[in-house]
């Protein structure tokens, strides 16, 4: 996968669809784009390729902006790779051995850095959808902070994923017990006091529903692809109906 090509097409494609996208930086010459679209509806962001090894939710943002998905009505936020080295090079850390989605309270790496000043211009979002894998994985899980929004609930999710996969058999996942299988019902606190991941950060501006989905790395792409689209086309319909 090249992915300077990559985020070379999400540029010009997201650009011709009526989006405003900016090259937030370059690292090691592969650049970091964010995209946001207007409307007078509620705020929706969605990202994916926080680790490099991760490459199916970046794909699947870029599908779905091929096919006309981000229609108008909702203010739209969109980073589709936000660890451009990471992807480039397969590594679920940066070019500096760093993992971003560790560091968004010290924020000592270029790219959190660029993406924070990013968020921070625009408005907080209500619905954060983070598309994300496990290499450890057999199945499907996701977690979700809720500041006391309603939420589409367990069952809901699990059902649209249950299309492709499975749901995860483990009681602990990445040491955290699961709430139910295959959901993680996480407070908006760090596991580590100082490595926040993107998620808390948001959950700390105020983002009141937050939803990480995990597709098996183990499976077929195609299938990760197709989870993934899915599971934000249903779930942004939910939201925003």
């Amino acid at each position: 996968m090249n992915w300077s090509e990559f985020f070379r097409s999400w540029v010009v494609e997201s650009e011709s669809r009526g989006f405003s996208t900016e090259i937030l930086g370059e690292f090691e010459g592969v650049p970091l784009v964010a995209s946001e679209k207007g409307g007078d509806g509620p705020v929706v962001y969605l990202s994916a390729g926080i680790h490099g090894d991760e490459p199916a939710g970046p794909m699947a943002l870029i599908g779905l902006l091929r096919e006309g998905f981000f229609g108008d009505g909702i203010r739209w936020m969109v980073c589709p790779g936000l660890n451009p080295v990471g992807l480039s090079k397969g590594s679920r850390e940066n070019g500096d051995g760093l993992d971003l989605n560790r560091d968004y309270l010290e924020r000592r790496t270029g790219e959190v850095v660029s993406h924070i000043g990013w968020l921070e211009k625009r408005p907080t979002p209500g619905l954060f959808l983070s598309l994300h894998e496990d290499w450890e994985s057999s199945g499907f899980y996701f977690y979700e902070i809720n500041l006391g929004e309603r939420s589409p609930g367990k069952e809901f999710v699990l059902d649209v994923a249950g299309g492709e996969f499975e749901v995860e058999p483990e009681l602990v996942i990445d040491d955290h017990e699961v709430t139910e299988l295959g959901w993680i019902y996480h407070e908006a606190e760090p596991d580590i006091p100082e490595g926040w991941p993107e998620a808390i950060y948001l959950a700390k501006r105020g983002c009141g529903l937050s939803l990480t989905f995990e597709t098996p790395s183990s499976s077929e792409l195609e299938r990760r692809l197709r989870c993934h689209q899915e599971l934000v086309r249903r779930v942004v319909e939910w939201y925003c109906g």
